[in-house]
């Protein structure tokens, strides 16, 4: 990450909401880089296997809150930092579903709302495709319906195709 920022980055996305490393959120501090703090439950190897929630909208909300406020506490200016729900990360096909659909909740927060939905599993879960390649349609549906919800960043694979769906879009929503 530090090395990173050294040779230019001015955007760290972190899945760990800077977790990961004990040094992290210091790196971040003394540095003049945004970070997208994401929400992911358990380990990358094993967070696939049950994850569990009594109520995913308000857990992620607060778990990405307190990560805010730490980085807010650390030095981090509001404005350099993005939050990211973790669409797929530690997540099951119904998890997935429901945020995106109260993701306007995550605006309350007040900071720019990244959304990752580009080829994930659910997609292909209730598309039934097994192919990640051939989830562009899901994905630019799922991107849609975050933006309309207040997602204001996409991650996405498909660039160019993307970037037509938003402009229809947008001319429609004018």
């Amino acid at each position: 990450m530090a090395a990173a920022i050294q040779a230019g980055a001015t955007i760290v996305n972190d899945v760990t909401a800077l977790e990961g490393d004990p040094q992290s959120l210091g790196v971040i501090a003394a540095s003049n880089a945004s970070v997208i703090l994401m929400h992911m439950q358990g380990e990358p190897k094993s967070m696939q296997d049950s994850p569990v929630y009594n109520d995913i909208v308000s857990e992620v909300g607060a778990y990405l809150t307190s990560r805010v406020q730490a980085c807010e506490k650390a030095g981090v200016d509001k404005e350099r930092i993005a939050i990211d729900p973790g669409i797929g990360f530690g997540k099951t096909k119904k998890h997935n579903l429901l945020l995106l659909k109260k993701l306007a909740a995550f605006t309350s927060l007040g900071n720019p709302l990244v959304l990752g939905v580009s080829r994930k599993s659910f997609i292909g879960d209730v598309s039934k495709e097994n192919d990640p390649a051939r989830r562009l349609a899901g994905s630019l549906s799922a991107g849609l319906a975050g933006l309309a919800r207040g997602a204001s960043i996409l991650r996405v694979h498909d660039v160019w195709e993307t970037r037509q769906a938003l402009d229809v879009w947008q001319a429609i929503e004018k």
